[in-house]
């Protein structure tokens, strides 16, 4: 049962929620997805069930992602969602609530930032603070923001890449790109569709992505993937076999634009901190970081070292938990220090 001491991190992600419970660490790892049966709006399963439903339901069950981009796309059914997730972390909500620190891409709207506070006071949060993605991930990662010194970030998830240079607790220059690992799982989707006029589900991309997909395929070893789908000319079954150095040219565009982000950041960087960034260099963190050869590909592009976070999966999740204990270090721009509580029904 939570206690009245017990702080909740949520890495509220696209792909990916991930839940950090004070003095526990990570306590959950599921997918963003939920079923709901279409005729009476019922949860039938959310989380790693629920995904492996995606594409495989039946007319009256709905397997479906209630994120997209990083923001909230149907916040009813990630109300459920979070509720589901926070139960599952700490139990039965007992006479205590508890604080609730979410993530939220660097980019986003007022708007979009209260629906994902709202949503987590719905589900069961005393106070709910948001935090900008790429602070949450440098404090997970274990970098030490608070000097007055340059450190850059950049956050490869699943809807959207965050880029930012971090110093005094703070957000100094950031962009928030709406590229992520689901724009490349598309990518690769239209790309076999169009090259081998073969039908795949997202699933399928994301399985060609992690197998045999590269950032820069001229630094790695060439694989191949058999992949099945439906032929759009007969529509029948078939195989085929894509290539290493095929899933990069789907992917590449994509990748263009992340390198474009992490180059305009950079050019808007105080001198001083640019400084500091070439002697420290760039921390990749995010799903998408494991990508091979993206970190070789942003040297190269940059000019600056690259270094893979040590978990770069867990970075935010364990941010956003450590954000709760330094509230007080956190700038007042990047941290959102009041949180939104639930009021009381008269």
């Amino acid at each position: 049962m939570l206690g009245l001491n017990n702080d909740i991190g949520i890495d509220l992600g696209t792909a990916n929620v991930l839940v950090y419970v004070k003095g526990k660490g990570i306590v959950l790892r599921e997918p963003s997805v939920v079923a709901i049966n279409k005729e009476n709006s019922r949860v039938i399963a959310v989380g790693s069930e629920a995904r492996r439903m995606l594409g495989r339901t039946p007319g009256n069950i709905i397997a479906t992602r209630p994120l997209r981009n990083g923001v909230i796309a149907d916040y009813e059914v990630t109300e459920k969602m979070l509720r589901h997730f926070l139960n599952k972390a700490g139990g039965k909500r007992g006479l205590f609530r508890p604080r609730v620190m979410v993530c939220i891409p660097s980019g986003v709207t007022s708007v979009e930032e209260r629906a994902v506070r709202q949503a987590a006071v719905q589900a069961g949060a005393r106070q709910a603070y948001v935090i900008e993605e790429p602070l949450a991930a440098a404090l997970g990662a274990g970098l030490d923001i608070s000097e007055p010194s340059g450190t850059m970030v950049v956050d490869i998830g699943g809807g959207t890449t965050d880029v930012a240079v971090l110093s005094l607790g703070g957000v100094v220059c950031s962009c928030s790109l709406r590229v992520g690992g689901d724009k490349f799982d598309e990518a690769i989707v239209r790309y076999v569709r169009r090259v081998f006029n073969l039908a795949i589900g997202e699933r399928s991309g994301e399985e060609i992505k992690m197998a045999v997909g590269s950032a820069d395929p001229e630094c790695s070893p060439r694989q191949e993937m058999e992949i099945r789908g439906r032929d759009l000319v007969s529509g029948l079954p078939r195989a085929e076999v894509i290539t290493t150095y095929q899933v990069h040219e789907a992917i590449a565009e994509n990748l263009e634009a992340v390198v474009g982000a992490v180059k305009e950041v950079l050019e808007h960087t105080p001198p001083e901190l640019a400084a500091d960034i070439v002697d420290k260099g760039i921390v990749l963190t995010g799903g998408g970081a494991l990508l091979h050869g993206i970190d070789t590909l942003l040297s190269r592009e940059t000019g600056v070292p690259v270094y893979l976070a040590e978990d770069p999966l867990s970075c935010v999740a364990l941010g956003t938990g450590r954000a709760l204990t330094m509230l007080n270090v956190l700038s007042d721009t990047s941290r959102r220090k009041k949180p939104l509580v639930l009021k009381k029904s008269s």
